[in-house]
């Protein structure tokens, strides 16, 4: 077993896995990944099993001290990571030798980052989950956000490992407009008819109050029929609440597990990542699709995944030509990767 060192924490850097199911009944929140897809990916490009935990980083992300060889992979947001200063490529494993150290830069696109280790993080497993939920101080590194001096342990790697590239058509590209899908209910009988419109029909802005427990949105203000307020039920992941006020509120993974507040639409688990990696004064316009077609989206998702297994397993880099190349004078190093397939 290895270990990494946490030399500065950055924004935001916690420990997270799929979650912690079958404890909602006793008000303990799912919490886990904010963007499923990238936490997948980043797990099978270092040859870990999917639901391996994995930190989940925020903005501005950690530097991190290596004090042994192993391999990673970067998914998500483009934070600019680099390996000792150097610009490093996202969507691949990476090696990293005993010594090295991780950093990021300025945001690019996106607003969280996945980083997986080759082995998986072995923290504590806490209601079988090592996801970190802050605010009952449950799972991850004593139930907190990473702190400089930490020292995460990190399973056994996996010998005579080859590198894996993710091809760029199934990368997502990260946008400040974007449409977001939705299952109207469970209580749109609540609102009028031209609330339901304005819902829709209209962008809403994501606002500085954006965390991993919920985004409030700013707006054009949605109607009910009488006040925002029911007796409390189930919150899901993705559920949008309409206070009296009028403007939405996105549940997200470390969402409470009851609300008293009118819920008009759930954003289709497919699309929550968008909304994961969106940022404040990012737009967001809601779109209604129906269980089937919702169903179906998850299907296609969780098929791209089997693709993404097949040929990122299948390359595998075999020589890294080096040449000098001259622009105006000056010396350059270029590297070619030749990809067996």
């Amino acid at each position: 077993m290895g270990q990494i060192k946490i030399v500065h924490p950055g924004l935001l850097t916690t420990i997270q896995d799929e979650g912690r199911y079958g404890y909602q009944q006793f008000g303990v929140p799912v919490s886990g990944v904010m963007d499923d897809f990238s936490y997948r990916v980043s797990n099978i490009l270092v040859g870990n099993e999917e639901k391996e935990a994995v930190l989940e980083v925020t903005m501005m992300g950690p530097t991190i001290e290596f004090e042994e060889e192993g391999m990673i992979s970067i998914t998500g947001g483009d934070l600019s990571p680099m390996i000792n200063g150097k610009s490093i490529s996202m969507w691949r494993s990476i090696h990293v030798k005993t010594g090295d150290t991780l950093s990021f830069g300025a945001i690019k696109s996106g607003c969280r980052s996945y980083i997986s280790f080759c082995g998986g993080i072995k923290t504590p497993i806490v209601m079988g989950s090592r996801s970190t939920y802050m605010k009952a101080k449950i799972g991850g590194l004593e139930g907190r956000a990473l702190k400089a001096g930490d020292i995460v342990p990190i399973g056994e790697k996996i010998k005579n490992f080859s590198s894996r590239i993710l091809p760029v058509k199934y990368i997502p590209q990260y946008e400040k407009e974007i449409e977001v899908r939705v299952i109207l209910g469970p209580q749109e009988d609540a609102f009028t008819k031209e609330g339901i419109h304005t819902f829709l029909a209209n962008s809403y802005t994501v606002t500085n109050e954006c965390d991993r427990m919920g985004f409030r949105l700013d707006g054009e203000e949605i109607k009910h029929i009488d006040g925002g307020d029911i007796i409390s039920d189930g919150i899901n992941f993705g559920a949008i609440q309409i206070p009296g006020h009028g403007k939405p509120i996105v549940m997200m993974a470390d969402r409470q597990t009851t609300g008293g507040y009118t819920k008009i639409a759930n954003v289709i688990s497919v699309d929550l990542y968008k909304i994961a990696q969106a940022k404040p004064k990012d737009q967001i316009r809601f779109k209604k699709v129906d269980i089937k077609q919702a169903q179906n989206l998850l299907k296609e998702t969780n098929e791209k995944i089997e693709q993404i297994k097949e040929v990122t397993i299948s390359q595998e880099i075999i020589k890294i030509n080096k040449y000098i190349v001259k622009i105006n004078g000056k010396s350059y190093e270029v590297k070619v990767e030749e990809i067996k397939v």
